[in-house]
Parts: C-alpha cells; sequence; structure tokens
C-alpha cells in the first residue's frame, strides 16, 4: 500500500489516499476542506478511488465527504458513535469556525473492532472517542499502518477542550486500542507528520 498526503485549507488538516498498487483502487481518508484540492491530488494517482473514510465529524476533516463521494459515486465510513457529531453543527464546529453551519453523514456506520475490505485492502475501525464522542481509527493491519485522525499526533494527543471532549477518556482510548498495535506501526495523523507507535509508546508525554 502506497500512502499519498493532501495538506488541505480549514485546519492545515492532513486528506490521505490510500492506494492499493496492485489493484490501481484508493480509499480517500478525511477529505475536510478545498475539494478541488483533494480531487486533483486523487487524479494525480491515477488511481480509482472506491471509498471514503471519516476518523471524525469536525468539519475540517468530514467538510467535503459529500461531494467527493457523488464526484465518484462512492461511500461514506465512519465509526456508528459519529453519526451525531456529522449531523450536529454545535458538535462539528462547522458554525462556530465559520459561521455557516452545517450537517454532514455518512453512508456505513461501523462497529468497534469491525473488520472490512475496500479497495483490496483490510481495515479494522478502532473507537477512540476522547477528541469528539464518536472519533475512530483506521488500522490496516497487513500493512502495519493506522490512520489515527486527532487521536494521536507526533508527541502529543487531539485537542479536547471541544463539545463532547474528555482527555482521561482520550488517553485511555489510545493505551487501550492504539499502544497494543506493534512498535513498528506507522500512524499517519490528522495534522502534522506521521510517527509510529513504538516512538509514541517512549516518547509522548501524554502517555
Amino acid at each position: 500500500m502506497k500512502v499519498g498526503k493532501v495538506l488541505l485549507p480549514a485546519a492545515a488538516e492532513n486528506c490521505y489516499i490510500a492506494i492499493n498498487e496492485d489493484t490501481n483502487e484508493s480509499i480517500i481518508i478525511d477529505p475536510g476542506s478545498a475539494f478541488e484540492r483533494i480531487k486533483s491530488a486523487v487524479e494525480s494517482t491515477g488511481t480509482k478511488p472506491v471509498a471514503i473514510l471519516l476518523t471524525h465529524g469536525h468539519f475540517d476533516h468530514a467538510g467535503e465527504a459529500a461531494s467527493t463521494a457523488k464526484e465518484y459515486g462512492i461511500k461514506v465510513y465512519t465509526h456508528e458513535a459519529t453519526a451525531e457529531e456529522l449531523k450536529n453543527p454545535s458538535i462539528n464546529l462547522s458554525g462556530d469556525m465559520f459561521g455557516d453551519s452545517k450537517s454532514y453523514s455518512a453512508d456505513v456506520f461501523l462497529k468497534d473492532d469491525e473488520e472490512i475490505d475496500l479497495a483490496g485492502l483490510h481495515i479494522k475501525c478502532l473507537f477512540t472517542p476522547g477528541h469528539t464522542p464518536g472519533g475512530c481509527c483506521f488500522y490496516f493491519p497487513n500493512e502495519d499502518i493506522v490512520f489515527t485522525g486527532d487521536t494521536l499526533f507526533s508527541g502529543s494527543v487531539g485537542r479536547t477542550d471541544f463539545p463532547g471532549g474528555s482527555m482521561s477518556q482520550l488517553v485511555g482510548s489510545i493505551k487501550s486500542k492504539l499502544m497494543t498495535l506493534s512498535d513498528d506501526t506507522i500512524c499517519y495523523p490528522g495534522h502534522n507528520e506521521p510517527t509510529t507507535i513504538g516512538t509514541e509508546r517512549i516518547y509522548n508525554p501524554f502517555l
């Protein structure tokens, strides 16, 4: 699997394109803003997008999910607990940031530890609330890669001062769901640069 990154402007958030080089298919993760930039990045890969994954419902991660899904005729996947924050502007922060309250949606709601196959890749949904009530991470066990959204960053963790946030819950989620992965697991976070589970296990001050 090859991973491409698109830096988006709403909050310097990372949108990722997970590419299966064998099937020439891709998965778009957290298309939050600047649809044309996302579209350009996807088309530059020459792959066929087959799905969208959302790690949580904040505007900077879900804001362009609908337009991206419509463009490629694909479905949006997320954890079932994300449903409320997607549709509620007071939780997804769309109104707070831009004065333009919006509701978002998804097509497929996954359960904790549910496993699916998309683009020929095996994926496990890990429920990691704390940054938001419905936050999740997407683990690709065969590639030893996890997309952590705003749950875990390099040397830090997601903010918990937004509606529904909880630092104790977030740290608990990271310890129970992410710190059980191997040290070599590569983490692609929603902001800033990649890291590994092993690095965060040793150096992350929140853990």
